[in-house]
């Protein structure tokens, strides 16, 4: 921000006051403050001129300098000034302006840097950086100090400047003459004057200005242009410097990273040889230095869990309120055909918001997933993409695990969060710090794992003041980041499960992500990556017959963390050769896993691991101390077997879990051989039905799972094998407490997600009786609305249709269901019908009909419907008139045998997409509503109403003659005058044999549509309720309808009250007729 504070005109002769420019100008008077010169559409030029012209009495309270041709304000008085500047109510506006006059004046994208830096620096004492945090006092106390040159000019008729010795000049060339620039003046002051143009000094503040000695160049009218870059002209503005005739520029202008000097312009003819080419200045060494030890900090490969690199797109994503009666918020589940692919990769993310983003607004991004899901791995990338030069419009990226930050005590300062204390961090010393700071836009500050910190719980939304040097909480830090009273403008990357406190909190951020599962395809293709890089390529196609012979197994290779332990596993049976198979559990996959490191574990290693692991998870945690293990043998056991490993770039004594399934795992484990815990209290860890009060909130998420797994399944092959045959005796009593408790379930009366999740410990108990008892309580209709299936709930539904040898009906809408799991369970023979999102049904037709599979796409379309179908957005009406558009292609000739099932039964149709969307979409749905022949039931009132107004009730009448079966239209709240209710009457006779129920309730309606109505009532032989209360027609109208009713007996009700009409007529009309509702 340049900040211009006008000298007094009085500082020079009258004579030059009324030359140049300023002889033309008629500009009035301007009254009012700043704000308003800065509001006002005066041309930038004129307004410099201007300013020499304006009464400055109302500025008396401003100290300037004694010396006529140096008046000025000092530090303490222009900070003042803008504090009076922003105080106005208008500051938001004088903002945008002066960020368009810097864009006006500094247009080349070289010195786009000095001028937001400037902008930045002085905003306001409260929204800057340096005074909330740890910035150096040093240089708030140069900038304090007057250093005025002692030789200076003093008649102001000839001002011309001798070559400085020690002090800092340059010249800016205007068509009115040229302004010359001094830095010897303050820290932090520039004055530019203009000789012969009437023009007062203008002192631009920025920061601490190199010295240089540059020649002068003479006065000429010439205008030099900016350099010219390789994609853009040279800037041809009036006010546009030229790059030679500016002084060094200091630190603080950089904007990016620019190790050579820029090219050389070619100097006006009168400059010619006087001067030297502008070199922008380098960083200091000790940020070079700090640059270059970070990006190879992130270049350099780091050990870890992650396995092969398997290219995902991120999916944008949304936080919505979950169906039950929590306040928390769930990922969104958008249908499959929906789901918007960032495939801009990278690029796309980082940019998602700035559409939306304001100047010095932090921008927040979270990307969202499972556990297990690669979220940390994609961190990382980000981070080794910088390094590798990918984002350019950073200058600093800060990958920060937040495990790394959760230590309790107050002792928290910014450059503590850049770089912990417990990672392989550089130092950030003051230099590299201020550095940092003085450009908060281009900074990247990634929080990997945000979930680990929730026991910092409301930073999002807590009060936070101002920060202080003094070390603070990590809450406070936090809560400086996201209110954005630290690094105001940076980019904020969080990634995080979406279930959780903090994850509730982040439906504010400016743009969210999910990272997806694996797709079949990609899975396959993390195989063979897994097989190659051991060098047992030859062995891809055996482990694909292994996985292809446990389908359970296949199906749960959607998740990253699953699919390396299953590679794992099968690993070991290829080189074992003894034609052994994969287990068909979860469990039996990693008691596989861990039996060979059980067996030569020294004595209670194992058990104590399992403690750890279910300790950590009651406290939301997965890394643990080296001391936290109960001996030196233990931890090397569980190092040297890989149960845990040291974290990536820390430096302290930090392990962690490979993935949280095995934590999971180990939880469970701790929890079935575990004799603190009452067999009574067991079934509360199962999480399948709701309690009250439960011993854990299920963060360890998958251990319901296992702990059935391991407790049913055969001892001596899974808990026996781990931890010796000392707790059969324990485990046998808690299987009867469990088998107690799920044969008392009732499977019918649980909410969507519990009963799958009851299913899947059903299966992993693999005892037939239970799952036989789970399958045949299932209800003939399954509604799964709004709950997400994942390949593995697929597989477990599906199978435990076909155990209860019974007919069902499903409804699959907004399950994010995949095309593939959509044509699993269409096909079977027990599902009659079947409901889902219009467009993923349609895309699973094409597919079916691209692949040649006629026969499941007959099935597919015979038992798929859409009753009732209640269109509430445009795509609604959009996918129904594609599903009109598939049938007509299917029966070019017209015959209705071949008619598609869903259209054909057909027999509700509500239209609510309210006073906005309704009259722009109800044209598309009135064109397709003759294919629907056996409507019943047309509902086009919405509690926002549609207004669909006089011309939609027009191009509704047009479809009676085929709506033979229409038996109830509700028109209520449509903004339905006379000229609709009269073409309307016109078309009634149309549905006279079937119209049971007609609704005009809350239109505008008058005496002339009221006539109507009653003429043709007599012809409405089938109609037995007609409402048109809360019209406007009179005594009149009301009459009339009234004499009509006396001559339809069939008529049961006619709902008539308006407030137009008298209240004793109409209780007169109702003594008439009893018929006549009046409530």
């Amino acid at each position: 921000m340049r900040c211009l504070a006008p000298c007094p005109s009085g500082s020079y002769p009258p004579e030059s006051q009324g030359s140049g420019l300023c002889a033309t100008m008629e500009l009035g008077t301007l009254e009012g403050s700043y704000l308003d010169l800065l509001n006002s559409d005066v041309d930038p030029l004129h307004l410099y001129h201007f300013y020499d012209q304006m009464d400055l009495a109302r500025e008396e309270e401003i100290e300037l300098s004694s010396e006529p041709d140096t008046d000025t304000i000092n530090c303490d008085q222009f900070s003042k000034l803008l504090g009076d500047i922003e105080g106005d109510e208008e500051t938001r506006e004088a903002y945008a302006n002066i960020a368009e006059l810097d864009q006006y004046v500094f247009q080349d994208a070289q010195l786009e840097g000095l001028s937001k830096d400037l902008f930045i620096e002085h905003i306001g004492p409260e929204e800057g950086f340096g005074e909330s945090m740890e910035v150096q006092a040093e240089t708030g106390q140069r900038a304090q100090k007057r250093c005025f040159p002692e030789e200076w000019p003093t008649d102001p008729k000839h001002r011309k400047l001798a070559t400085p010795s020690r002090t800092s000049l340059s010249c800016l060339d205007f068509p009115i003459g040229p302004f010359q620039v001094l830095s010897a003046l303050p820290q932090g002051l520039w004055q530019i004057s203009g000789t012969g143009t009437g023009l007062s000094s203008v002192l631009i503040y920025h920061g601490e200005i190199p010295q240089a000695n540059q020649v002068l160049p003479s006065s000429s009218p010439t205008v030099p242009s900016l350099p010219k870059s390789p994609d853009r002209p040279g800037s041809t503005s009036p006010f546009a410097p030229s790059a030679t005739d500016l002084p060094s520029l200091p630190e603080p202008a950089m904007t990016s990273r620019v190790k050579e000097t820029e090219d050389t312009t070619s100097p006006a003819p009168s400059q010619a040889g006087a001067e030297s080419p502008l070199k922008l200045p380098k960083w200091p060494d000790t940020v070079e230095q700090f640059l270059h030890s970070l990006r190879d900090k992130y270049q350099a490969k780091t050990e870890g869990p992650g396995g092969p690199l398997v290219a995902m797109e991120l999916i944008r994503a949304r936080l919505e309120r979950g169906s039950n009666k929590s306040q928390e918020r769930e990922l969104a589940t958008p249908d499959w055909v929906e789901r918007q692919l960032a495939k801009g990769g990278l690029a796309e993310v980082l940019q998602a918001a700035s559409d939306r983003r304001k100047p010095r607004e932090t921008q927040v991004i979270a990307v969202l997933g499972k556990a297990g899901q690669g979220k940390s791995h994609w961190a990382r990338t980000v981070s080794q993409a910088w390094a590798c030069g990918q984002l350019p419009q950073y200058d600093f990226v800060f990958y920060v695990p937040c495990h790394c930050l959760d230590r309790p005590g107050d002792t928290y300062h910014l450059r503590d969060l850049l770089c912990p204390p417990g990672l392989e961090s550089l130092v950030i010393d003051d230099e590299v710090f201020g550095h940092i700071v003085r450009r908060p836009d281009r900074v990247l500050l990634i929080l990997d794992a945000f979930e680990e910190l929730e026991a910092q719980d409301g930073l999002l939304h807590g009060a936070c003041g101002p920060l202080s040097l003094e070390p603070c909480s990590l809450r406070g830090l936090l809560a400086g980041l996201f209110q954005q009273k630290l690094l105001c403008g940076c980019t904020l990357l969080l990634t995080a499960r979406p279930r959780g406190r903090l994850a509730q909190s982040l439906s504010k951020a400016d743009a969210i992500f999910e990272v997806p599962s694996f797709s079949a395809e990609q899975a396959r293709t993390y195989v063979r990556h897994y097989f190659e890089d051991l060098g047992m390529a030859g062995d891809q196609d055996r482990a694909f017959t292994l996985l292809e012979d446990q389908p359970f197994l296949l199906s749960h290779s959607h998740s990253p963390a699953l699919c390396q332990a299953m590679c794992q596993l099968s690993k070991a049976l290829l080189e074992q050769g003894t034609g052994a198979q994969l287990p068909c559990t979860l469990t039996g996959l990693y008691v596989s896993l861990l039996g060979p490191a059980a067996r030569d574990s020294p004595p209670g290693a194992l058990a104590g691991l399992a403690k750890l692991a279910w300790e950590l998870g009651r406290r939301h945690q997965s890394i643990l101390q080296e001391t936290q293990f109960p001996s030196v043998e233990a931890r090397t056991w569980a190092v040297a077997r890989g149960l845990v490993q040291p974290t990536p770039g820390t430096t302290e004594a930090q392990l962690a879990f490979p993935s949280f399934l095995l934590q999971c795992f180990l939880g469970a484990v701790w929890l079935a051989q575990c004799s603190e815990i009452r067999d009574k209290e067991l079934p509360q860890y199962l999480a399948v039905t709701p309690r009250k009060k439960r011993p854990y909130d299920n963060w360890l998420e998958s251990i319901p799972r296992f702990l059935a797994g391991l407790v049913f399944q055969p001892c001596t092959h899974c808990l026996g094998a781990l931890m010796g045959p000392a707790v059969a005796t324990l485990v046998d009593r808690k299987r009867k407490v469990l088998t107690r408790y799920l044969k008392r379930l009732q499977p019918g009366i649980l909410r969507a997600g519990r009963l799958l999740e009851l299913l899947h410990c059903a299966h992993e108990t693999q005892e037939p009786g239970i799952w036989k008892h789970v399958a045949c309580q299932l209800p003939a209709h399954l509604s799964f609305l709004g709950t997400r299936l994942t390949p593995p709930d697929i597989y477990m539904l599906g199978k435990a249709l076909e155990t209860a040898g019974q007919d069902f009906s499903l409804d699959l809408r907004h399950t994010g269901i995949e095309p593939s799991g959509l044509g699993s369970l269409a096909g079977l023979r027990c599902v009659t019908h079947f409901r889902a999102a219009l467009s993923d049904t349609m895309a699973l037709w094409e597919s079916l009909r691209h692949r040649g599979e006629t026969q499941l796409l007959q099935v597919a379309e015979e038992k798929f419907t859409i009753e009732p179908f209640k269109a509430k957005s445009p795509k609604d009406v959009e996918d129904l008139r594609n599903l009109v558009q598939t049938q007509r292609l299917r029966s070019p000739s017209g015959d209705t045998t071949g008619d598609l099932p869903a259209i054909r039964d057909l027999k509700k149709l509500e239209f609510a997409l309210g006073p906005v969307l309704g009259p722009q979409a109800f044209p598309k749905l009135a064109k397709i509503l003759p294919a629907f022949s056996s409507l019943q039931h047309l509902d086009l009132d919405s509690l926002s109403e549609n207004k669909i107004g006089d011309e939609g009730v027009l191009q509704l009448s047009a479809t009676f003659p085929r709506l033979k079966a229409l038996e109830t239209l509700n028109l209520s709240q449509n903004s339905i005058t006379d000229v609709g209710a009269c073409k309307l009457a016109e078309s009634l006779p149309s549905l006279a044999q079937s119209l049971l129920r007609l609704s005009l309730y809350n239109n505008c309606i008058c005496d002339t549509g009221a006539k109507s109505l009653a003429q043709v009532l007599p012809d409405m032989v089938s109609l037995r309720v007609m409402d048109v209360q809360y019209n406007k027609f009179t005594a009149v109208g009301a009459q009339q309808l009234a004499a009509s009713l006396r001559k339809c007996p069939h008529v049961e009700t006619l709902a008539m009250w308006t407030p137009t009409i008298p209240f004793g007529v109409q209780e007169h009309l109702q003594q008439l007729d009893a018929r006549i509702s009046l409530r």
